[in-house]
């Protein structure tokens, strides 16, 4: 069935039990998984007259998303290591979240991704968009989605 399971996590409660599912699947298929967690580009300002107020620094706001990312991915890490999973974490920066997803998983021969849904639905579905969606739309490898 299923070897390699990419799962991306953003840090949130249905996140973490996305993580949780894929750790059992993986046990129960002997699979091991991939842990991502997209990080933000800085955002560009356009040139003006005045700073803007509170715009740390490049290499500032790059530690803050490293730190924000390696907390997320440590929690991932350690309940695979606690149910004896092999897991391998992946940070990576993008403008688009669904593409970073896809794009790892395509380049770490994952053949599943298990990632949460965050249940949008009606117009705020149509307006935003959902990154689970976008990645069902793109995606070669299968998606499992929790909800």
């Amino acid at each position: 069935m299923f070897k390699h399971i990419l799962v991306p996590t953003d840090g949130s409660p249905l996140s973490g039990k996305a993580v949780d599912a894929a750790i059992k699947l993986a046990i129960e298929t002997d699979a091991r998984i991939t842990a991502l967690y997209v990080m933000e580009r800085f955002p560009v300002m356009p040139v003006t007259e005045y700073a803007p107020l509170n715009v740390s620094s490049v290499d500032e706001f790059q530690k803050h998303q490293q730190s924000i990312a390696d907390r997320y991915l440590g929690i991932v890490a350690d309940a695979a290591r606690e149910a004896r999973v092999t897991c391998k974490t992946e940070a990576v920066t993008g403008e688009s979240i669904y593409q970073a997803i896809v794009s790892v998983a395509e380049q770490c021969g994952c053949d599943l991704i298990l990632m949460a849904s965050h249940g949008r639905r009606g117009l705020q579905s149509l307006l935003l968009g959902s990154e689970t969606n976008k990645v069902l739309t793109h995606s070669k490898i299968p998606v499992l989605v929790y909800r």
